[in-house]
């Protein structure tokens, strides 16, 4: 299966991915600065944004249709940075061996189990809340109140986010075919081991004003789990950080693709 994406700029190809209930878009931010450097390609995973759910929308299924695509691509050991769900995909590819260098944003994986709960039903009732109120939330996010009550689980600066690009988000989230599978195959998922990802670039990077992914216990999880790796705090940004600083996040990436010290 053909996964939708957008390609800009040329050099070493790097692949972007969003987490569950997102899609290609949120990385628009950053994709200019990164497009400079790099051949960019960000993609929706199966079951999202315009990708079909094929033969499913779980992580496992997730894992094969980005290597699928990388092999469709001719691509040899891209660089992959990812969000969330994305996040814990991208370093699951890195274990692996299937990368030249790993930028995790907020990654799954990290969690104990009532983190792991809260992330589920959070999304899960964010979703659901979208669906109610979607007649009135052209309304609510034309406001500054409005935009932090439905976007701050997600973003740590809701006041910078434009209210056609969040009415987009709100509806890809409402939409997303893939959401239930991937939610559900969470329950069975966490960091499997460092593997090969001692062997390249590693950031994982947590915004302090996470609330999706609680960023101290988790990053503490993860700065134990993966000794070798960059770790760092993307101070006053949230779960999904591209539109809370966007420059910050592009350097974050940036740091990591052009590491040479390996």
């Amino acid at each position: 299966m053909t996964l939708a994406f957008d390609r800009a700029g040329a050099g070493e190809p790097l692949i972007l991915i969003h987490g569950l209930g997102s899609r290609r878009q949120i990385w628009a931010p950053v994709i200019p600065a990164l497009s400079e450097h790099h051949d960019v390609i960000a993609i929706d995973l199966p079951g999202f944004g315009e990708s079909p759910v094929g033969s499913g929308a779980s992580i496992a299924h997730h894992l094969s249709a980005v290597t699928a695509l990388v092999d469709e691509l001719g691509l040899d050991r891209p660089h992959l940075a990812g969000n969330s769900m994305g996040g814990g995909i991208v370093l699951e590819l890195g274990r692996r061996g299937l990368a030249a260098s790993v930028t995790a944003f907020s990654p799954i994986g990290f969690w104990n189990r009532p983190g792991r709960v809260w992330c589920q039903q959070a999304l899960g009732a964010e979703r659901r809340l979208g669906g109610a109120l979607r007649p009135v939330i052209p309304r609510l996010l034309s406001t500054t109140a409005g935009r932090a009550a439905l976007t701050g689980l997600a973003f740590g600066r809701p006041s910078r986010l434009d209210p056609a690009t969040l009415l987009d988000d709100v509806d890809g989230l409402i939409s997303a075919p893939g959401f239930a599978e991937a939610s559900a195959s969470f329950t069975g998922h966490q960091f499997a081991g460092v593997g090969q990802l001692v062997d390249i670039p590693v950031t994982v990077a947590w915004g302090s004003r996470d609330l999706l992914l609680s960023y101290l216990p988790q990053h503490r999880r993860a700065r134990a789990a993966i000794p070798t790796g960059r770790h760092v705090t993307l101070k006053s940004c949230g779960h999904t950080p591209f539109y809370d600083d966007p420059a910050l996040c592009v350097r974050t990436i940036l740091e990591t693709t052009m590491d040479n010290h390996r």
